[in-house]
């Protein structure tokens, strides 16, 4: 069973050793680049959690509130890819965010060529806004609505 773990000094090594496939490297940062970050990005609320399967960490996912929930990495290591564990864990994510409710949306921005992480958010019911940042040509802009 998925589940969000609290990133710690005994499990903190397992998730710093999380990889993506190659063809996959310019999606997502290496796993210790997103302690790094979130770290670095704390005092705008920045967390990283580990996605565990039972005892296995199996991916890390980082966000940040500013004027709304921004997922800023998602990863779910070679190993373990294409058994459902993204989706659940999208899924456990969006429930503490809607939870949490400090913000009304969450946005994500997904490199354009990452046709399995486009079709996991769009099926959750993320859409295109339709903008591209500066910092971000090559990639769409999602956006989720909680429900009112």
């Amino acid at each position: 069973m998925i589940s969000l773990v609290e990133i710690n000094e005994e499990n903190y090594r397992e998730v710093c050793s999380l990889k993506v496939f190659d063809e996959q490297k310019g999606f997502v940062a290496p796993a210790v680049s997103i302690l790094a970050r979130a770290y670095a990005k704390r005092g705008l609320g920045a967390e990283a959690l580990a996605i565990a399967n039972g005892d296995v960490i199996v991916g890390v996912v980082m966000y940040l509130g500013f004027s709304c929930y921004a997922i800023e990495q998602f990863l779910i290591d070679h190993r373990y890819q294409n058994q459902g564990f993204g989706k659940q864990a999208l899924a456990l994510v969006m429930d503490k965010l809607r939870h949490e409710l400090k913000y009304d949306t969450v946005e994500i921005c997904v490199k354009k060529e990452a046709a399995q992480a486009l079709s996991m958010y769009k099926a959750y019911g993320f859409y295109d806004t339709g903008h591209d940042g500066p910092d971000e040509p090559d990639s769409y802009c999602l956006r989720y609505d909680f429900p009112k």
